[in-house]
């Protein structure tokens, strides 16, 4: 008979914040090691708090991937996503700091800033290296982290590459020490809180922005205005499940409408098909899916329109 005592429960909200395009999300989807959080080429392609969870024998990690914190305060979008940003440092019990390994620049510190600032004392301060396979001479990273650390009193230093395995386990067991001794927040299977709703609107938004690159301003969002389970008894009965996603793609101007649709409706097409096989890999369903293109002028700098979008 076993009589060793159980391992207390650990859990806890662990912020990933950095400026945009620094790889949040990848590293998100990394920890959590299954697609919670959407990534591409262009920078601030996260624009919602998006949690991904992670149980690992005792303990849970709850990681809130937020958007990049942006600098050009005019527009409403951009203010309503550093709100997400300074919301989240409010809530939560560790900070994952993420920089490109060797790189320090003005954004950066402007990120910095707000883990220096009021709410924040005590609260433990990871510093993630990230793209450490990308730094042309690994010796340089030493200096580059002596730096660092008269920069800010980071907890730990982890140079790491998120595309590799073991540094991503090697990371879980770094944050472990810091989370709570407290019961879990969520189930044991449990990878997101966010609903497959709003997963499909994510989707289609990465595809967009994968497959019309820097032509398209990113003052684009995608609404999903249908979603429909179409035989709710299927998976309980052994077949398939069957959804089906209406949404729109909302633009600022005629022209851009006509980037997302291409010659012939080709681009369209791509991003549908690209978007619902995704889906299917994700749910284990079959997925149909339809798209329109919608022109809506000044959206990102009204506030009521935000709202109605899903912006917080």
């Amino acid at each position: 008979m076993n009589t060793e005592p159980h391992p207390p429960q650990r859990c806890g909200l662990v912020a990933i914040v950095g400026r945009p395009n620094v790889g949040k999300s990848t590293l998100l989807n990394a920890l959590v090691g299954q697609k919670v959080s959407i990534t591409s080429a262009k920078a601030q392609t996260t624009r919602h708090r998006i949690t991904g969870i992670r149980t690992v024998g005792a303990s849970q990690f709850v990681f809130v991937d937020t958007p990049g914190f942006q600098t050009r305060h005019g527009q409403a979008l951009n203010r309503t996503l550093n709100r997400t940003v300074l919301g989240t440092l409010s809530d939560v019990d560790v900070v994952l700091f993420v920089c490109e390994a060797g790189r320090f620049g003005l954004p950066d510190a402007q990120v910095l800033a707000l883990l220096q600032g009021e709410g924040m004392e005590g609260k433990p301060v990871l510093l993630v290296a990230n793209k450490l396979d990308a730094l042309a001479r690994r010796q340089d990273v030493l200096p580059w982290l002596r730096s660092m650390q008269e920069r800010h009193a980071f907890a730990e230093f982890v140079p790491m590459s998120a595309n590799k395995a073991a540094d991503v386990e090697r990371l879980l067991g770094i944050v472990e020490k810091h989370l709570p001794e407290q019961p879990w927040f969520h189930e044991e299977d449990a990878l997101t809180d966010r609903s497959e709703r709003f997963m499909a609107g994510e989707m289609i938004r990465e595809k967009l922005f994968r497959l019309t690159g820097d032509e398209l301003p990113y003052t684009s969002t995608v609404v999903v205005e249908k979603f429909e389970e179409e035989d709710p008894e299927a998976e309980a009965e052994g077949r398939p499940r069957r959804v089906r996603v209406a949404a729109s793609i909302v633009v600022e101007r005629d022209a851009h409408k006509g980037m997302v649709i291409g010659e012939g409706g080709e681009r369209l097409k791509r991003i549908g098909s690209e978007a619902r096989q995704e889906l299917e890999r994700l749910w284990g369903a079959r997925v149909f899916l339809e798209l329109w293109v919608k022109v809506r002028s000044g959206w990102a700098d009204d506030e009521a329109h935000l709202r109605s979008y899903g912006y917080e």
